[in-house]
């Protein structure tokens, strides 16, 4: 797996907006990847040093279409904490 493939978007919400004025960015990833790989994966595309990454496993949410039940896609988020002072500038908006 290449770095682009590892992370696949930002995650932008209230929550990881918060998040973020901490030093805490949070990130769709491949479901395959792990913590180092993703560690190594947001060092090399934002030219940041991560000290932390926290991985979550969500699960799909009970959807219902019509008469039939079934689940949204479940998906793996992480949350990557940055050395204090550095930022990642595709969430800060340059």
């Amino acid at each position: 797996m290449t770095n682009e493939d590892i992370i696949i978007a930002p995650v932008l919400t209230e929550k990881s907006n918060l998040l973020r004025e901490a030093g805490r960015y949070v990130f769709r990833v491949d479901p395959r990847a792990n913590k180092a790989q993703i560690s190594g994966a947001v060092r090399k595309l934002f030219d940041v040093h991560p000290v932390a990454c926290n991985i979550i496993n969500v699960g799909g949410k009970p959807k219902r279409s019509r008469n039939r039940a079934g689940l949204t896609p479940s998906w793996k988020k992480a949350i990557v904490t940055v050395a204090k002072g550095e930022k990642i500038a595709v969430f800060e908006g340059a």
